[in-house]
C-alpha cells in the first residue's frame, strides 16, 4: 500500500498540474490583435499574398496565420481602402525561422518536487521563435518596386496562471515574432511610400489577383 501511495502521489499531482494548465493565460484576441500604427501616406490598394516558407514546416503558427496577419496589418496601417481596383500586388515572404525550446532542465527539477512549483506559477519551459521576413512590391504586371525585410523574436512561457498552455505557447511564439518582424517593416514602407505609389498608380490596375509567374520567383 505505501509503494502505492509513492507511485501515486506524483502521478496525482502531475495530473492536477496538467489540467490547471488549462487555467493559463487567456490568448484570446492575441491572435488577431494589430497594432494602429498607420504611415504617414497609404499606399495604393494592392492584391496581398503571402508565401509562409520555412513557417509552414513548424509546429506552432497555423496555415492561415502569415495571410491573415499580414492582411490585417495592410489593412490597419498601409493600404487603402478598396472593394473595386487594386494597383499591383504586396507580398510577404518569411524567409527564416528558428524555434527553441527551453527550460527542459526546470521540468527535470519539477519533477524531483512533484511538480509543486508549477501549482505556484513557476514555468515549465519557453518557446523562443526567432523569424525574417521579406515584404515585397510589385506593380500590376509582376516588376518589382522594393523589396522590404523585417526581423522579429518573441519569448513565450508555458506555466499556470501566468503562462500559457503547450497548446498555445507554440502559436504564440509564432504570432509574435511574425508580427515584430511587420513592425520592422512599416517604416520602411512609411518611407517609401512617396516613391511606391506613383509607380503602382503608373503600372495601372490588375487585370487578374493572381500574381504572375515572372514574379513569383524574384
Amino acid at each position: 500500500m505505501k509503494l502505492y501511495s509513492f507511485v501515486a502521489r506524483p502521478a496525482l499531482v502531475a495530473a492536477v498540474v496538467l489540467s490547471g494548465l488549462s487555467a493559463c493565460m487567456s490568448v484570446k484576441g492575441s491572435f488577431s490583435h494589430t497594432p494602429t500604427a498607420v504611415i504617414t501616406k497609404r499606399l495604393p490598394p494592392m492584391e496581398i499574398t503571402a508565401d509562409p516558407g520555412p513557417l509552414a514546416m513548424n509546429d506552432g503558427a497555423l496555415p492561415d496565420d502569415p495571410l491573415r496577419l499580414f492582411k490585417s496589418e495592410l489593412q490597419h496601417n498601409v493600404v487603402e481602402a478598396t472593394d473595386t481596383a487594386t494597383y499591383g500586388y504586396i507580398r510577404l515572404v518569411v524567409t527564416k525561422v528558428h524555434t527553441v525550446r527551453k527550460g527542459r532542465s526546470l521540468q527535470a527539477a519539477q519533477v524531483v518536487t512533484m511538480l509543486v512549483p508549477s501549482i505556484f506559477g513557476a514555468p515549465l519551459e519557453w518557446y523562443n521563435t526567432d523569424l525574417e521576413a521579406e515584404v515585397q512590391v510589385m506593380d500590376a504586371s509582376g516588376q518589382l518596386l522594393g523589396t522590404y525585410t523585417g526581423k522579429g523574436s518573441s519569448n513565450v512561457k508555458v506555466a499556470m496562471y501566468h503562462g500559457y498552455s503547450q497548446t498555445d505557447a507554440p502559436r504564440l511564439a509564432d504570432v509574435i515574432a511574425l508580427r515584430e518582424a511587420l513592425n520592422k517593416v512599416r517604416p520602411q514602407l512609411d518611407t517609401a511610400a512617396t516613391r511606391l505609389s506613383p509607380l503602382l498608380m503608373a503600372g495601372g490596375p490588375v487585370n487578374n489577383p493572381t500574381l504572375p509567374s515572372s514574379a513569383s520567383s524574384k
